[in-house]
Formats: structure tokens, C-alpha cells, sequence
């Protein structure tokens, strides 16, 4: 594996293929029964599909693969080497690109699709991650309730609106069932502010 390479970061041979959809009252379902039925978590959410290998180098640039940020965000697994996360009394180690809310935005009840870190790999990411190395955030957080995803959201049958590419549906909503999702959400409670790391130009 590329050494500085999160687990959660796709990489340049994974792709997310086109897939054929369709959408009903039951919702949207791809036409490929295999893939609708493999697809689909135990919630009856349907997840995108993500084809290739882990070969190419990282792609920084692209969102997170979908498959593997969903199993970290699920088990809490650290983003870097799927494995624990830190832990002290204060909570769980959280890092996370600096909002474009002004210098304070606060962090309670963030939403977020990164997973937790443990110490080495925070120290790797926030040195080549460019999503970190611009700015970043470390927190302690003891409450990270999952609420949603994120996907592509389909419009109602009969409606003649786009879908939304990048859409937040909660969990328990109709707009469950016409959601293909890529991320898996947690809204982080409880936070404590350890550092703010801003890049310098």
C-alpha cells in the first residue's frame, strides 16, 4: 500500500461506473438486479457501486470511496489504517478541514463523512492530506451519532428536476428510498477543541 494513502481515500484506477437506474414509487433501483440486491444495506439504502483497483496513487481530489468510508464511519475505524481510533476521556480523535465559516464556526453538532484517527496517522494525514495541509481542525468528540448520507438524490416520479449530486438525506425520511448514497454522515456532539492548525502562505 502507497504509504501515504488513508484507507478511506480512493485511488486513481477505482472508479464509480454509470450505472443504469431506474425510478419508481418504490423509489430508484439500478436495473442490474445483482446490483440493486448487493447494493443495498440492511436499511434498504441504496450505495454506488465503485469498480477497479487500488493501483494509480491516491486521488487526493476525488471524495472518499464509498465502500471503505462507509465500513469506517460504521465500526468508527480510523481513516488512516482502519484500525482503533485514539481515545481518551475526552472522546474520540476527530480531524477535519477548517470550515469556510469565518474563524469560529464551532463544532458542536458538525456533520461530517471523515472518520476518527488515531495519533500516528493524524500525524501522516495532516502532512499529505491537501485537504488537511490547508488548514484543519483536531477535536475530541464523545457523541457521533450516525444521521444520514450523502448521495444523489432522485426526484419524485413525474417530476422533471435533475438530481442532486450531492444531496444530505436523513435517516427516516421519504427521501430515503430515492437516494444512492456514497458517504455515510455522523453529526459530532460533545466536541472539544484541541487545535487549530491554519496554513500559512
Amino acid at each position: 500500500m502507497h504509504p501515504t494513502a488513508p484507507y478511506v481515500v480512493p485511488w486513481k484506477e477505482e472508479t464509480l461506473p454509470d450505472l443504469d437506474t431506474m425510478v419508481g414509487s418504490f423509489g430508484v433501483a439500478y436495473t442490474n438486479p445483482l446490483h440493486d440486491t448487493f447494493q443495498r444495506d440492511k436499511d434498504g439504502i441504496l450505495w454506488a457501486v465503485c469498480e477497479g483497483t487500488r493501483t494509480g496513487g491516491p486521488a487526493y481530489a476525488r471524495e472518499l470511496h464509498p465502500h471503505r468510508q462507509r465500513e469506517a464511519m460504521e465500526r468508527l475505524l480510523c481513516a488512516g489504517c482502519s484500525g482503533p481510533p485514539a481515545r481518551d476521556e475526552r472522546g474520540m480523535l476527530w480531524v477535519l478541514p477548517l470550515l469556510d465559516d469565518g474563524d469560529d464556526p464551532g463544532w458542536h453538532c458538525v456533520r461530517t463523512v471523515i472518520p476518527p484517527m488515531c495519533e500516528p496517522c493524524k500525524t501522516k494525514a495532516t502532512e499529505a492530506c491537501p485537504w488537511l495541509r490547508d488548514g484543519h481542525v483536531e477535536l475530541r468528540v464523545k457523541e457521533a451519532e450516525k444521521i444520514g448520507v450523502r448521495g444523489t438524490l432522485y426526484p419524485l416520479p413525474g417530476v422533471e428536476d435533475e438530481p442532486d449530486p450531492d444531496a444530505l438525506v436523513l435517516f427516516n425520511t421519504p427521501e430515503e428510498g430515492r437516494v444512492i448514497a456514497r458517504q455515510l454522515v455522523r453529526e459530532l456532539r460533545e466536541v472539544t477543541v484541541i487545535a487549530v492548525r491554519r496554513s500559512t502562505p
